[in-house]
């Protein structure tokens, strides 16, 4: 059995941790320049827009449901996978389009008047980066082509290219070229508003990158044939219950989003009552979940997507399709535990690290740090998600994760209605979307395992115990050593404690795992064993 997933998920992983940390740049030049309030609020909730769609349509329903039959096409029928290629992404940029054109319609429908300075400068942003949907969408598709003939770097490594062009924006080109037309002095609003105009152009530079990595395959264009326009109607069955079942998370961040959101976009009082939640909710939410989505991004999804391609391909070998499933569950909750609890204990230097300074005072790293640490729990549950419901897709069951999906959607928004009003407040949306994620994993490899015999082996729950040891020491080796941390919380403090704590985490978490032996080290690195330990 092929074990070249590893290998792919360690390329994914060092581009996606390059990205990640451009994209913590990104973020921490957003901070620094605009700090928490109505100004990220507001970019935030636009910029959520249209990464709602990639994550849906983009990275999740399309693409899963693209990949497998394309991997069959390509290995039967090369040619009609090529004509089926075509298909999708021009309908899907054909579509997409139309979408864009359609919200940008309904929004000036629906423009706010100028004395709701918030609103307006919410839908002003949303206007100028609803065109980055179907431009990143199209990137999505096209690096599932490439990833069927194992090119996994070039999807990866686009995000680096929007964050680079962002933190331009942020601190550098955009200020100076405004300067050099004349502004005198440019005010916040303005200055977000280039930030988003290059989102828009960053898109268009992606989409050039991946179109050139996709002509560096040589694949010969093939015409439109019936098995194609077959396969091609297929896909899109397939794609609307995807988008749930893969989107649960993102549609649940969304909806955390759309509630922190209604200080700045609607007011302060709901029905007459005074809402719970303040300005700068959105800002401090998003910052949040930009710590937790980096080890997420960099390892968990990093795995789901590579294995995805390995799974489909042994939709109908089920016993290389169980091995290959457990030793991937194996690796998210290895890498997935000891983030979760080092995000838990080190939220404070970490959030000060990355985004404390100029408007970004210490009592907004307070506030960031405690909606991270609602979050930090579930990070293994995100990721085993991801692998879970790629399994289900590539056995050609959708509907499934679709059921299981919106029961997860109907409970987190039950939560967040509820926890917002407790003295958690914004951190109450972050634990509703922890919670439900734990809940969906545990529901989702029930249901596989009555499909394929059991998904939690003796074989996976030994690895998850060792694990959850190692875990426990690492915690007891970090509680210790933060005894003599300095109570400086300047941001130089925070910034060397963060970098000694997090070797001794991750020098703790590494030496163990290769004093007992544990297999997951090796597979973390990319090194596929010859056996399933």
């Amino acid at each position: 059995m092929s074990r070249r997933f590893e290998i792919h998920a360690r390329t994914l992983s060092v581009l996606t941790f390059l990205s990640r940390i451009t994209g913590l740049a990104r973020d921490a030049a957003l901070s620094r320049v605009f700090g928490v309030g109505i100004v990220t609020d507001a970019f935030s909730f636009a910029f959520m827009v249209p990464n709602l769609f990639r994550r849906l349509f983009g990275e999740g329903a399309l693409s899963s449901s693209f990949l497998p039959v394309y991997a069959r096409l390509d290995q039967s029928d090369p040619a009609a996978a090529r004509a089926l290629a075509r298909l999708v992404l021009s309908r899907l940029a054909i579509f997409l389009a139309g979408v864009c054109l359609l919200g940008e319609a309904i929004l000036l429908i629906c423009w706010p008047s100028a004395d709701q300075a918030p609103a307006l400068l919410s839908a002003q942003l949303v206007f100028i980066l609803l065109p980055y949907m179907p431009l990143v969408c199209c990137v999505a598709l096209m690096g599932a082509v490439l990833q069927v003939h194992g090119r996994f770097g070039p999807t990866a490594a686009a995000p680096i290219i929007l964050n680079l062009f962002m933190v331009g924006a942020c601190i550098g080109l955009a200020p100076s070229a405004m300067r050099f037309m004349g502004f005198a002095q440019v005010d916040s609003h303005t200055h977000i508003a280039v930030v988003a105009i290059s989102v828009i152009i960053a898109g268009i530079v992606q989409c050039f990158w991946s179109w050139r990595a996709l002509r560096s395959l040589n694949l010969q264009p093939s015409a439109v044939t019936p098995v194609a326009r077959e396969s091609f109607w297929h896909v899109v069955k397939q794609a609307a219950p995807m988008a749930l079942g893969l989107g649960v998370l993102q549609i649940n961040t969304f909806v955390d989003g759309l509630i922190a959101s209604y200080p700045t976009l609607v007011g302060a009082t709901i029905f007459g009552i005074a809402y719970p939640l303040a300005e700068g909710s959105m800002g401090s939410l998003a910052f949040a979940q930009r710590l937790y989505e980096f080890p997420l991004g960099v390892f968990g999804i990093s795995i789901a997507t590579a294995i995805f391609p390995q799974l489909a391909r042994e939709a109908h070998n089920l016993p290389a399709f169980c091995a290959s499933l457990s030793r991937a569950m194996r690796l998210v909750m290895f890498i997935g535990l000891p983030a979760s609890a080092g995000l838990i204990m080190l939220r404070t230097p970490l959030t000060a690290a990355v985004f404390q300074g100029g408007d970004f005072t210490i009592d907004d790293t307070a506030r960031v740090a405690t909606i991270l640490m609602a979050f930090a729990p579930a990070i293994w549950a995100y990721s085993a998600n991801h692998v879970l419901t790629r399994a289900f897709y590539a056995r050609g069951e959708t509907m499934t994760p679709v059921k299981i999906s919106v029961s997860m959607v109907l409970l987190n928004f039950l939560l967040n209605i509820t926890l917002i009003w407790t003295p958690l407040g914004t951190a109450g949306l972050a634990l509703s979307t922890a919670f439900c994620a734990v809940v969906q994993m545990i529901w989702m490899q029930h249901v596989l395992s009555q499909r394929i015999g059991t998904v939690i082996t003796s074989e996976v729950r030994a690895s998850w115990v060792r694990t959850a040891i190692i875990t426990a020491l690492m915690v007891a080796a970090l509680a210790a050593a933060m005894q003599f941390t300095p109570a400086d919380s300047s941001w130089s403090t925070m910034v060397w404690t963060l970098a000694i704590l997090t070797t001794i985490g991750g020098g703790v978490v590494a030496a163990l795992a290769h004093l007992i032996k544990m297999p997951e080290l090796r597979w973390a690195l990319g090194r596929a064993s010859k056996s399933p330990a």
